[in-house]
């Protein structure tokens, strides 16, 4: 029997398609594998795996795994991430697992936050400046978030306004941007501006809080990132006059439950008293300078006033969190990490019954959903304080008061505090002397309670016909409610009014309610036939604030309304809007030469519609000369880069 030979017409497509098949694999491959901390073995989100060479890579989702097709010609990946020592390893095949060591320094790879977006360290075109928790400030004394990064960053000066619990500091971005208007930097909380720390006239926007920013833990911040220039400010726009500042706040990772708890106690005193006479320096002193009748006026006691108003201030601070994630359902959502905390601080201040109680509570969750083409971040923070505010009169008595006097006298009208009288009374406080300092602290009782709910939920959503270009949407909140109450007893010489209004008493409250909406488009491309990169952003924000301030007389011991004190309306209510339009373009080509340039308009409730929108531009070009083949084998400098920026903020 005859062979039955195939025609030629069936054997070359066939060879052709054999052809075809072996050349595709060789010239390309999957591989696939996890990512994981050294230290505990957990997954780590977010690392860049990329081919050496090349702009072809991929990122770990929040479980730390990661799939991806690599050229035939590959042979080493790249594989970095924040906060970690970055790691070159052959590609081989299949899947694998890599392992990753926390770095001890920033690493030029290292991804930094800026405006509404991110970028690496080596690509930065403005002056911005990065502190992570590692680096922060330590001590059970660090109550608010700028104290954190106080004293790490040139061009930063952070200012303790005194040693009162809770106080605000004084935050300087290069010094003073305006002679009267606000020279406090903005503060953006995971991506959402917050409202105003201080009002016009320098008050807490919230009623009771020395510093609303003292209402967040700062156990809850990984990091700090300071957009000290204009051009890197300017995305901002209207309030980014005196720089802005983006905390970051801790977040979960994939893997088993991990419990964190620490508990700090620690001492606050007084560094130095005021140098004043002794009783024996004054005494002769008076003796040799007074008349008779000051001579007699003269007591036998010896009393060291500032010891008496001064105390060493214990400070407890106690935290306890717990991360992880949970796995996923394949096909709908990848993994679902969660960070929980609980903080309870106990402050006493240097000055007796200053005192500070803060409960505070945040839960994030990020969840990733159709292989990490969704994700959401939910962030939620809550606050509450109990405040008990010392009389700082006290402290300028106690240098003035003489030692001579006691604290205590038998018979006194004034709750039994000694106390200075007008001529030919005994029952009537002379208004021109110095006040009993321990007085002015134990008659003086002035307390508040304020709660605090803030976050917000993002969602990210990168197109799957288009996955370089992800949509955005960020919603945020921000409800605060504080409310105190001040009482001056009867029998105070501090709140002597006429011969029938003695003593003080009146309350105070205000609410604020701000909400943030702002939807962005992000389009990140690298197109290697041109050498290219581009990182695109245009976006739309609403603002809206709205503060009442409820009003109330003040009254006396007796209940009499102090006169001039009847306000003319129940509540003051301030309301604003402000919207703006945003965009941003970060252009680098071969690698070398960056350009940023970004644009937003600022449009406030405040103005005449005639004229409401402001415009601020800003443009950065950067030079990386260390990547040029003049300076490529140079081991003096590890990066090398000329910049130049121009940026309009406003005030």
């Amino acid at each position: 029997m005859r062979k039955k030979r195939l025609p030629w017409r069936r054997v070359i497509p066939l060879s052709l398609l054999l052809f075809v098949y072996s050349f595709s694999f060789a010239q390309s491959r999957t591989i696939s594998g996890k990512i994981t901390d050294a230290t505990d073995g957990t997954g780590i989100p977010g690392v860049s795996i990329q081919v050496k060479g090349t702009k072809t890579g991929a990122t770990t989702g929040n479980d730390g795994s990661f799939s991806m097709t690599v050229p035939g010609s590959a042979t080493t990946l790249v594989i970095s991430s924040v906060g970690y020592t970055t790691r070159e390893i052959p590609v081989g095949s299949g899947s694998f697992n890599v392992t990753l060591v926390k770095s001890s320094a920033t690493s030029l790879n290292d991804v930094v936050v800026i405006g509404y977006g991110t970028v690496k360290q080596k690509d930065l075109t403005g002056s911005v400046a990065t502190v992570t928790s590692k680096d922060f400030q330590q001590g059970a004394a660090i109550t608010s978030a700028d104290e954190l990064i106080a004293g790490k960053l040139a061009g930063v000066s952070v200012t303790s306004n005194g040693g009162q619990p809770g106080a605000a500091a004084t935050v300087r971005i290069r010094g003073l941007s305006s002679l009267n208007g606000n020279n406090d930097p903005l503060y953006v909380i995971d991506g959402v501006p917050m409202q105003s720390l201080k009002n016009p006239d320098g008050t807490s926007t919230i009623p009771g809080v020395a510093d609303p920013l003292s209402m967040i833990n700062p156990n809850d911040i990984e990091s700090e990132t300071v957009l000290k220039d204009a051009s890197a400010a300017a995305i901002y726009g209207s309030r980014a006059s005196s720089g802005v500042i983006l905390i970051t706040t801790k977040k979960g990772r994939s893997g088993a439950p991990k419990f964190n708890f620490n508990t700090q106690v620690g001492a606050s005193v007084i560094a130095k008293e005021e140098s004043v006479l002794s009783t024996d320096q004054l005494k002769a002193y008076v003796n040799a300078n007074g008349t008779p009748a000051q001579i007699a006026e003269m007591g036998g006691a010896n009393t060291n006033w500032q010891n008496e108003i001064y105390q060493t201030g214990i400070i407890s601070n106690s935290n306890i969190s717990m991360s992880g994630g949970l796995n996923g359902m394949k096909g709908i959502m990848n993994s679902l990490p969660y960070y929980v905390s609980l903080g309870y601080l106990d402050q006493a201040g240097i000055l007796k019954t200053d005192n500070l109680q803060r409960t505070t509570a945040s839960i994030r969750l990020n969840p990733s959903f159709f292989d990490n083409y969704l994700k959401i971040d939910i962030n939620a923070n809550g606050s509450h304080t109990n405040t008990r505010f010392a009389n700082q009169a006290a402290i300028g008595a106690a240098v003035s008061m003489a030692p001579t006097q006691p604290i205590y006298e038998k018979g006194s009208p004034f709750g039994g505090y000694f106390e200075w009288t007008a001529n030919g009374s005994d029952t009537i406080p002379n208004n021109n002397a110095t006040r009993n300092p321990v007085a002015l602290l134990n008659q003086y009782n002035s307390t508040s309670i304020a709660n605090r709910l803030f976050g917000n939920v993002e969602i990210d959503y990168k197109i799957h016909f288009l996955p370089d270009l992800h949509v955005n949407l960020n919603l945020g909140l921000d409800e605060s409610k504080g409310q105190g109450n001040v009482n001056v007893p009867a029998d105070a010489a501090q709140q002597w009014g006429t011969t029938t209004n003695h003593g003080q008493n009146y309350q105070y409250m205000g609410t604020n309610h701000n909400t943030v909406l702002e939807f962005k488009l992000n389009y990140l491309k690298d197109i290697p036939d041109i050498k290219s990169n581009i990182n695109a952003i245009a976006g739309y924000g609403y603002y809206n604030n709205l503060g009442t301030t409820y009003n109330y007389a003040q009254f006396d011991s007796k209940g009499d309304t102090i006169p001039g004190t009847a306000p003319l309306y129940p509540t003051t209510i301030q309301e604003n809007t402000m919207i703006s339009y945003f965009g941003r373009l970060i252009y680098s080509y071969d690698d070398k030469y960056i350009l940023t340039a970004s644009l937003r308009t600022d449009g406030s409730s405040r103005f005449p519609s005639t004229n409401r929108f402001g415009v601020f531009p800003a443009v950065a070009v950067a030079w990386k000369l260390n990547e040029e083949s003049f300076m490529k084998n140079s081991t003096t400098f590890s990066t090398l880069k000329v910049r130049a920026s121009y940026g309009v903020t406003g005030n």
